[in-house]
């Protein structure tokens, strides 16, 4: 047999062997394991407007919600124009969706500070920031990455997870909601959702 033959040969053997284990790993696995994509959950934060809001206030309607904070220079206020666009682009239909941005540094992050920032972006975008046991638990809620990162002067920036969320109207996870398709795209998506 030529060495050729023995390479495919042991590939072959190699792969049906990975399938045999993966099949029975999967046969033999308990069927009441939790998932990981239960992605999101309940939480209880403060709006812009300094008013207590629950997820129980976001059901009925297709929810996007993004991480961030106000100090970002680039992908927050990039991914919130981007939002702002696609709600642009739906119209009246725009008051069927909800839009939240959690921030990622309540520290500074104060309702007041999100009032102002939110106003240049579309108005059907909410934004909420709790104490740091709140922020925690609904990062955790979300498998959100933030990690505060010293500058220099004593300042300080965070590295977080940029993904939107697109929940259904029953607050569950459906998917990340792909920004970069084009505003029109990702419009008819959400208005598909409606």
């Amino acid at each position: 047999m030529s060495r050729s033959a023995r390479i495919l040969v042991l590939l072959a053997a190699f792969v049906t062997g990975a399938f045999a284990l993966t099949a029975g790993v999967m046969l033999l696995a308990p069927k009441d394991v939790t998932r990981p994509s239960s992605v999101g959950g309940p939480f209880a934060l403060v709006n812009q407007d300094g008013k207590t809001v629950t997820d129980a206030d976001f059901l009925g309607k297709p929810l996007l919600v993004f991480f961030g904070f106000t100090h970002c220079p680039d992908i927050c206020p990039t991914t919130l124009f981007e939002i702002s666009e696609i709600l642009n682009r739906l119209g009246s239909d725009a008051a069927k969706v909800n839009a939240i941005f959690v921030t990622v540094d309540p520290e500074r992050d104060t309702p007041e500070k999100l009032k102002l920032y939110l106003s240049s972006f579309h108005p059907q975008i909410s934004a909420l920031s709790g104490s740091e046991i709140q922020i925690e638990a609904i990062k955790k809620a979300y498998f959100v990455y933030a990690k505060r990162v010293p500058l220099e002067g004593g300042s300080y920036t965070m590295d977080h997870t940029s993904i939107v969320y697109l929940m259904d109207k029953q607050g569950k996870f459906i998917a990340p909601f792909n920004l970069k398709r084009g505003a029109d795209a990702a419009a008819a998506d959400l208005r598909r959702r409606l």
